[in-house]
């Protein structure tokens, strides 16, 4: 008799059940913001990656209203074909000029563009050196390129030096990916050592800054400007919808570079071209960026207020170590940290439960705003000194 190929799904969701790994959506009803409206309640919204609060920003919206009034709503066609306007390269130079590389180009999505430039830059013949905590999007582009993939100990330079020196000699080319700010850790990767590394052993170096652009570094470049690696050659990956508050990913680097992407790049050649709307709102929010530097001050002012209120009222949470505006609160389970965030909700506060397989460990979450209050601060530690009790 034949049997049902299908099946084996609902016995998998059993299992991520029982695990209480079960994911699923939460509707907000408001534009972004410091407030949310999450399914009929107004909390605060600790949950979100809009760092400078830029998401609901009017210039945003205004810009994204003139661009589709102009353009139309999509771009009906990959950039080689019909979906290229004036407004695509004005967006990528303004990248290059806040990244302070010779080029730019920009990809529909940062996941796109970590598929599509892992799998353009290394093939069969070459390795992949990957920090264990990489994101998704960089695990995929890796698979997808084919080639040999060994990860290293998470920022741990001298697992990095080890792998090196036992793989590097046995490939044509190596390349070394790491996110610059871990998004579910909040910590920095080794960058300035990795590139020393990189030098002495002839690597690539991929450095996804999706959540560090707009947010770390002196003119809010990211982790590069930061550590102080401005215009040292390697690849720079992002996204423009975190603190740039709208749509799509970037690559910055050499001329040579982004000229190799525009012809190799699977991810980009075959696919529509970003919107109209969200490429006028990535580049009103660039030139903010670069214009009101108070925004990334008053982000900082939050972070270091918070980390002080935990240690004032909370000195014996768990919190995982991090420099960003991500913070992490660790739990022993998945079903501790759903209760926990559970509770959070129920008291006016969204923070989410991350859960295996997405991290090793389970956590709650804490992203903070330029535009959280000290009152929203407060009201977090009040809550989980009240859960703690």
């Amino acid at each position: 008799m034949l049997t049902d190929p299908y099946n084996w799904i609902e016995q998998s969701l059993t299992t991520i059940h029982k695990a209480d790994w079960y994911r699923s959506v939460q509707t907000i009803q408001s534009r972004s913001g410091a407030i949310v409206q999450l399914e009929g309640r107004k909390v605060i919204n600790f949950a979100s990656n809009d760092y400078l609060g830029l998401a609901a920003d009017e210039r945003l919206i205004q810009a994204a209203i003139a661009a589709t009034q102009e353009y139309g709503t999509g771009s009906t066609g990959s950039r080689l074909l019909s979906g290229h306007r004036q407004l695509h390269r004005e967006l990528e130079n303004a990248i290059a000029s806040l990244k302070q590389t010779e080029d730019a180009i920009v990809f529909s999505s940062g996941y796109l563009a970590n598929l599509g430039t892992i799998a353009a830059l290394v093939g069969k013949r070459d390795l992949i050196l990957a920090d264990q905590y990489n994101h998704s999007s960089l695990k995929n582009g890796a698979i997808l390129s084919g080639a040999v993939v060994v990860d290293y100990a998470h920022a741990d330079v001298e697992d990095l030096k080890s792998q090196l020196v036992q793989h590097r000699q046995h490939y044509r080319r190596c390349l070394i990916a790491t996110d610059s700010v871990f998004s579910m850790d909040g910590d920095f990767c080794p960058l300035p050592e990795i590139l020393e590394l990189a030098e002495e052993f002839s690597c690539m170096v991929l450095v996804d800054e999706a959540h560090a652009t707009g947010v770390l570094g002196a003119t809010g470049a990211g982790c590069v400007e930061y550590f102080g690696c401005t215009g040292k050659t390697l690849i720079q990956v992002g996204t423009l919808s975190k603190a740039l508050g709208s749509l799509g990913g970037y690559v910055a680097g050499s001329t040579a570079l982004i000229d190799f992407l525009r012809n190799r790049a699977p991810s980009w050649i075959y696919t529509t071209a970003l919107s109209p709307a969200d490429t006028a709102a990535a580049l009103a929010a660039i030139n903010i960026v670069q214009q009101e530097p108070k925004r990334r001050t008053q982000l900082h002012q939050n972070l270091d207020t918070l980390k002080q209120l935990i240690a004032q009222k909370l000195p014996h949470l768990k919190l995982l170590p991090s420099e960003s505006p991500i913070l992490c609160i660790s739990l022993d389970s998945a079903a501790d940290a759903l209760k926990v965030g559970q509770q959070l909700k129920a008291a006016g506060i969204f923070a989410p439960a991350i859960r295996p397989p997405t991290v090793p460990t389970s956590r709650i979450r804490i992203s903070v705003m330029a535009t959280h209050e000290l009152a929203h601060l407060e009201k977090l530690v009040d809550v989980l000194s009240a859960i703690a009790r």
